[in-house]
């Protein structure tokens, strides 16, 4: 049975019972208010036509008024005779009551005339209390009839009220106990309903999705399984160390050689808070602290101390942040080999020297007149063989400085300085090759005599490099401004030329070591100078810079602290 079929027969049993006990109390309320209507309307209106009768004969010799009155009463009477027996000693009634007017004061007929009312008193009396007695009993009946229906009405009111809420409640119960099942994934949960209606049928509807999602959830979770089995074979298989955290900072695996590097166990901190890990571990506190930033360390591990690139990664889904990775990339190989160019690179510099030196000290003898004359030609060879000796001396200088800047040996002789001094010292070195080109050098010196502290020989170094530049890409004839100012506790030092300038694609770049801006013809250097620069000037903790705009020139600066 359908529930709808069960709602409709319960709701249509209630309406039926209200009209049926509605229908039995206006019938039994009827009935009853007939009889009485039948008592008082026939018999007792009867009675008091028959007492006023009575009354009025003992007032009929006396009274002259009661003949009328009389005569009113018994034609009432007349019209209200209601029992057996009743018409015929009303009718002897007014026989005798017509002899009484022709013959007043006859006693005889007066007491016939009483006799014939007490019979009608009599026979309306036996009425009224047969009447009575058959009210009573259709009230009785009526009484039982209703006490039968409402009873049973009850009963069954009371089978519903018991039952009928369980037939609603029991499913929806089940049905609300298996969607929480669903919840918490207990995809096994099925609903047991014996009920053909809707209920029935939701539960074996709600049966076939658990069965789905019961078969997707164990398909899912084999895939599941064995994805994560291979990704954490490859994860141990790779020589960077993997740690993965939940967006609680709670542990959630550890490669092998995270494991190896952290002096840990997977095993041993799985689900532990970060923080509370790193009280213990150096390590694990050094790679909190740093997080959000890329950092190069230095572990020992394998024997040796080994170098890793630190990188921190963000887990987001639907952007939000549910995790973090953090990878220690092994660059150990890497910096061997970098360790090895620049020793190379020293070892060659260093060994370049003392044949160039010879180089220019031939070239120099060749020049001198005493050891023998040359020709114009000879000379101009000669010439070009000093250029490019100097120019070769120049490169194994720069490679040797790069060399020390690389492996962390740059000696630094700090000092207080006279910024002129420095200045002196970079224009004597530039002077020859300004007036080449005609360039003028013009120095505006703001430094009121305040000392920097420095090294003098690599601040020297860098501004001579600055100006080489400068007279490079500076066309002749032009002018080079060397400008000091006092900014704070730093004094700054500037060199301004009007060439051809940088675009601003290439700025942020031009301090890297070995680029160069694509499409100069001038003469190509190493690309090391400026970079060389910014080494030495931020050793001694200053700051270096550049500002330039295509076809207006370059300001090359950098600024160092004061004594």
């Amino acid at each position: 049975m359908r529930l709808k079929t069960k709602l409709s027969i319960g709701i249509g049993f209630l309406f039926i019972a209200i009209l049926v006990s509605g229908i039995l109390g206006i019938l039994s309320i009827r009935v009853m208010k007939h009889d009485a209507r039948m008592i008082l309307e026939d018999n007792y209106e009867t009675l008091v036509y028959s007492n006023n009768m009575l009354q009025l004969l003992d007032m009929f010799m006396e009274d002259s008024t009661s003949v009328p009155l009389f005569e009113k009463n018994l034609k009432q009477q007349e019209a209200n005779i209601t029992e057996p027996g009743e018409a015929a000693a009303t009718e002897a009634v007014r026989t005798l009551f017509e002899q009484l007017k022709r013959v007043p004061g006859n006693d005889s007929l007066l007491s016939l005339i009483r006799q014939k009312i007490y019979i009608i008193n009599t026979a309306n009396q036996q009425a009224i209390l047969k009447k009575n007695h058959i009210a009573e009993m259709n009230a009785k009946n009526f009484s039982n009839w209703l006490m039968i229906i409402f009873g049973m009405l009850t009963l069954i009111a009371f089978t519903l009220a018991v039952n009928f809420p369980g037939i609603i409640s029991e499913p929806v119960k089940a049905l609300s106990d298996g969607i929480k099942a669903i919840v918490n994934k207990d995809y096994s949960k099925r609903i047991r309903l014996s009920q053909k209606d809707e209920f029935g049928d939701l539960a074996q509807a709600f049966n076939s999705m658990a069965e789905k999602l019961d078969e997707y959830e164990h398909s899912n979770l084999a895939k599941i399984k064995f994805e994560k089995s291979r990704i954490d074979t490859i994860i141990n298989q790779m020589n960077d160390g993997i740690i993965g955290l939940d967006e609680n900072r709670r542990l959630l695996f550890l490669n092998k050689v995270a494991e190896k590097l952290l002096g840990l166990k997977e095993t041993e901190i799985m689900g532990q808070y970060a923080p509370d890990v790193a009280l213990h571990n150096d390590l694990m506190r050094n790679l909190l602290q740093t997080e959000g930033k890329e950092k190069e360390l230095k572990i020992y591990a394998d024997q040796k101390e080994s170098y890793f690139h630190l990188d921190i990664f963000n887990v987001n889904n639907n952007e939000k942040v549910i995790g973090q990775v953090i990878v220690l990339r092994n660059i150990t190989p890497f910096h061997e080999l970098n360790e090895a160019k620049t020793n190379f690179i020293a070892t060659i510099s260093h060994e370049l020297k003392t044949p160039i030196a010879s180089i220019k000290m031939s070239a120099q003898l060749l020049s001198d007149t005493r050891v023998g004359g040359v020709n114009k030609e000879q000379e101009e060879l000669v010439k070009s063989i000093n250029e490019d000796a100097n120019r070769l001396l120049n490169i194994t200088s720069e490679l040797l400085n790069m060399s020390q800047v690389e492996t962390g040996h740059i000696q630094l002789k700090i000092q207080p300085v006279l910024p002129s001094i420095i200045i002196n010292n970079a224009t004597n070195t530039v002077s020859t090759t300004a007036q080449q080109k005609n360039i003028s050098l013009r120095v505006i010196n703001n430094s009121y005599n305040e000392k920097i502290l420095t090294d003098p020989e690599k601040t020297a170094w860098v501004l001579t490099n600055f100006l080489t530049n400068a007279i490079k890409y500076s066309p002749e004839e032009g002018e080079i401004v060397l400008t000091t100012s006092i900014e704070g506790a730093t004094i700054r030092f500037t060199v301004q030329d009007h060439g051809r300038g940088i675009e601003d694609k290439y700025l942020p770049r031009i301090f890297d070591r070995y680029f160069k801006v694509p499409g100069t013809t001038e003469k190509p250097g190493t690309g090391l100078g400026l970079s060389i620069s910014r080494e030495f000037i931020e050793a001694q903790g200053g700051q270096i810079w550049v500002e330039s705009k295509l076809g207006e020139g370059s300001t090359f600066g950098f600024s160092l602290p004061k004594q």
